[in-house]
């Protein structure tokens, strides 16, 4: 075990673990909360708040139908927030909000998290933390220095699997880890497509060139962008990698002390496209660091899934590979944890299959050392009330978006690339820079 995993451990070990609502053995103050991009994501989050005591303070989107739904599904919880299409607005007016939660398309979170933290407001954002790289670094520079809570919405990270299977690799249970395969299958998005040609009437009550915001203008068209289908089109977000790097990443960049892959490798189908690849298999190369063995990290979609033999233990365990996952394997055993990092089945050399780590009598001798949550949202609220410190902010958040949307530059680029993540640079590829940062459309860009 590295020493800065092992005082990382030993540090999170030792931290109170308040429950939700009491801060020291005192009655916590009841959060006004604002929630901005109300599609279905966020309803979770508004009952959540709602079920905790605090109150809705505002609600904000662009189409009025998301809010009367968020309305109609809330009832009197959320009778007496105030409505805003426009964040700015809602910034300017609700002075009284503590805290605000983002779910909008991943093109408009980098914008409204700024707003938020110049305002002063604890900020919970939907994953991948931003829609670009330069953001993420961006937004992890600045809310270092600013004095709220941030959390990243990769929900896993309050799951005690999660941590148990860091304590785990933190004990060297599964020998060196060189491998980590994450899969998920084809999704409903729009993948290795290009920009329809027509276009539809605007629906009352959406404001489509405020949905576009910084993005590139063009055309409405029902059931392609809005909503829920955005995430497949690159001028909104970034497909399966984008959406479930923070989530399946999650776990292995922490334990294993992964910063920036020094190469990546791709190989798919439906690539050169304005949406994401129809089927891609995407290698990060982690080189050596400290005691720690070079690591790859293998994502798979739309059909692209691990070599069978690495898998065949999974297979005879479960009678079928698991339709999502995440397995680790290193040199004395593997550890499946699946795309969410919830789960924590593990198996050494010398098993025949896969059990939970709660029934394998080896695992039990390896004590806890990493505290344990109620959930990924309470821990957030308790950190605002001076709680433990939360444990997935933007900075470890925007760290996970950086490596997931490097393997979308070498993707959009059609080619395996060098990738110099402390610079944000492809050497040798200026045309790269492109797909690093963006080019905001004037009307909704930095004033």
């Amino acid at each position: 075990m590295t020493s800065s995993r092992r005082t990382f451990l030993q540090t999170a070990g030792s931290m109170l673990i308040l429950p939700s609502g009491l801060l020291r053995g005192q009655a916590a103050k009841k959060l006004n909360v604002g929630f901005i991009g109300m599609g279905g994501q966020i309803q979770g989050h508004v009952g959540k708040i709602i079920q905790l005591g605090h109150h809705v303070g505002a609600l904000c989107d662009v189409d009025a139908a998301q809010i009367a739904n968020s309305q109609k599904k809330h009832g009197e919880g959320v009778a007496k927030a105030a409505v805003y299409r426009d964040y700015r607005e809602l910034f300017a007016k609700e002075t009284s909000l503590d805290a605000v939660v983002i779910a909008t398309p991943d093109h408009w979170h980098a914008p409204i998290c700024r707003a938020a933290m110049q305002a002063g407001k604890h900020v919970y954002c939907e994953k991948p933390l931003t829609h670009t790289i330069a953001e993420a670094r961006e937004l992890r520079e600045m809310a270092r220095g600013a004095k709220v809570i941030t959390q990243t919405g990769n929900q896993g990270s309050a799951s005690p699997n999660l941590r148990r299977s860091m304590e785990l690799i933190a004990a060297g249970f599964f020998g060196t880890i060189s491998d980590i395969h994450v899969w998920h299958p084809t999704h409903s998005w729009p993948s290795g497509e290009e920009l329809p040609k027509e276009s539809d009437p605007v629906p009352a009550g959406l404001d489509w060139d405020f949905w576009l915001g910084t993005a590139p203008e063009r055309p409405y068209k029902a059931g392609i962008y809005h909503p829920a289908k955005w995430r497949g089109w690159y001028d909104f977000g970034s497909g399966s990698l984008g959406d479930f790097c923070c989530h399946g990443f999650n776990m292995p960049v922490r334990a294993l002390n992964l910063d920036y892959p020094d190469k990546i490798d791709i190989r798919g189908e439906g690539l050169g496209k304005e949406s994401f690849a129809a089927a891609c298999t995407v290698t990060y190369h982690f080189p050596k660091r400290g005691d720690r063995a070079p690591v790859r990290l293998h994502f798979y979609t739309g059909g692209h899934l691990p070599p069978e033999d690495v898998t065949s233990a999974l297979h005879s365990t479960f009678g079928t590979l698991p339709r999502t996952g995440c397995l680790l394997v290193g040199d004395k055993g593997q550890l499946q944890s699946g795309l969410w990092n919830s789960d924590c089945y593990i198996k050494l050399n010398e098993d025949a299959k896969f059990v939970g780590e709660g029934n394998h009598a080896a695992a039990k001798t390896v004590p806890q050392s990493l505290p344990r949550v109620k959930g990924h949202l309470d821990e957030w609220i308790d950190a605002i009330h001076g709680g433990p410190k939360v444990f997935a902010d933007f900075d470890l958040g925007g760290h996970l978006t950086e490596i997931g949307l490097a393997g979308i530059v070498a993707l959009r680029l059609q080619k395996s690339i060098a990738w110099d993540g402390a610079a944000m640079k492809v050497p040798g590829i200026p045309e790269a820079d492109t797909f690093i940062r963006k080019t905001e459309r004037a009307k909704f860009g930095r004033s």
